[in-house]
């Protein structure tokens, strides 16, 4: 699957460097040649003499190596690679990467780079929810680079949570998936996203507290996967991701139409908060105070978009995915929900405001199928997005 593939291994400093070394072995089991970088801080943790043993090749370490860079050889790696991957990529990685900084080899060759970039994070708990970290992934995910995990768990620190660095097997799928052999290569996926704006008059409007990350992440795990992704979004505060098809939406309506112009499509998931309700007659200027009171607002429903994919009898796609935002007795409403629009899945989750998910970085969902409910750990959104991207990959492999 990647035989002949030239990976530039990027080792950072943390107890997860020695997973690297797995996934030099297991690449290189595959028929890719990896090249590795190990930090001064992997060093640490790592020796360059397994690096190299495992990799068969020369370990870089220094920017100023006067032989390598008599010939500009930092820029010689980063232009030679198909794929550049960091594993594990640390804090102080991803934010001079963010910030366009290059003090050292590794982050210079990320600077240098025309080819994609796959970083798989790992740090404390508590500095992958740092505000600082999180926007440093967004700043990363809006310029183009992937990622693979972390995943949640326990940590060499002693603490629980979400900041370990994925399985090397993992990583090694989404590397070949990112190489354009991943199993959603040739399959046309549609995801909506984000909330949407009904309009009262040309200043207000009905709206909700999605920000859109968990579409947005969605759209990018498909993509990762090797899916061709149309990515429908209402005015989400995340950005989408880069490689996707974006199409922009104002209101539930004007979704709907961007939704069926675009079928047919393998498979169609449902992410976004779509307003229920519109103003029947939005007005046309600014609703003013005066000695009447409040103005009376007519409400009429907006077409459910998830029901009318789902029901279609030409050009259904083969998988519809929905998603249930709820704030009590979850699962029973979603499997109802599920019945009721038709849908393949519903994927439900309790959006109560204690449990801070709405329009924050993780989600606890649980997956209801014609098979029953599974429920998921909290983990960050990403992570959902990437396990829910797989399930789906293999529900459209499966012989129907």
């Amino acid at each position: 699957m990647l035989a002949g593939r030239r990976i530039l291994l990027i080792i950072g400093g943390g107890i997860a460097a020695y997973k690297a070394l797995e996934l030099i072995r297991l690449l290189r089991t595959e028929g890719a040649s990896v090249v590795p970088v190990l930090t001064r801080a992997g060093a640490e943790f790592v020796t360059p003499l397994s690096v190299s043993a495992l990799a068969g090749e020369k370990v870089f370490q220094d920017l100023f190596d006067l032989t390598d860079e008599a010939e500009m050889g930092h820029i010689q790696l980063s232009r030679a690679a198909d794929l550049v991957v960091v594993a594990p990529a640390t804090a102080n990685l991803m934010a001079r990467l963010a910030a366009g900084l290059a003090p050292d080899l590794a982050s210079t060759l990320l600077l240098a780079t025309d080819k994609p970039v796959l970083m798989a994070p790992a740090m404390n708990v508590r500095m992958w929810e740092h505000p600082a970290t999180r926007r440093n992934c967004t700043t990363l995910a809006a310029d183009g680079v992937r990622f693979i995990g972390p995943d949640s768990g326990p940590m060499a620190c002693g603490e629980f949570g979400p900041g370990r660095m994925a399985e090397p097997p993992a990583i090694r799928d989404a590397i070949a998936a990112t190489l354009g052999d991943g199993p959603l290569t040739g399959r046309h996926v549609l995801v909506t996203s984000g909330p949407t704006h009904e309009p009262i008059d040309p200043v207000r409007y009905i709206a909700n507290r999605s920000s859109g990350a968990q579409g947005a992440a969605l759209a990018a795990a498909l993509r990762d996967l090797g899916a061709r992704v149309t990515f429908v979004t209402g005015p989400a505060t995340v950005p989408p991701p880069s490689g996707v098809e974006v199409v922009r939406v104002e209101t539930a309506a004007e979704m709907l139409e961007a939704v069926q112009a675009r079928l047919p499509v393998d498979a169609a998931v449902f992410a976004a908060a779509v307003a229920d309700w519109r103003v029947r007659s939005a007005a046309g200027q600014k609703i003013k105070k005066g000695s009447a009171g409040p103005p009376v607002l007519e409400m009429a429903e907006n077409p459910d978009i998830l029901a009318t994919v789902a029901h279609m009898t030409d050009g259904r796609p083969g998988l519809v995915v929905g998603f249930a935002a709820e704030t009590e007795h979850v699962v029973d409403h979603a499997t109802a929900k599920r019945a009721r629009k038709g849908c393949d899945w519903i994927v439900a989750n309790d959006v109560s405001a204690d449990t801070g998910i709405m329009g924050g970085a993780e989600n606890a969902v649980t997956l209801i199928t014609g098979e029953g409910a599974e429920t998921w750990p909290r983990l960050p959104k990403p992570e959902v997005a990437r396990r829910l991207a797989l399930r789906l990959a293999e529900a459209l492999s499966a012989p129907r």
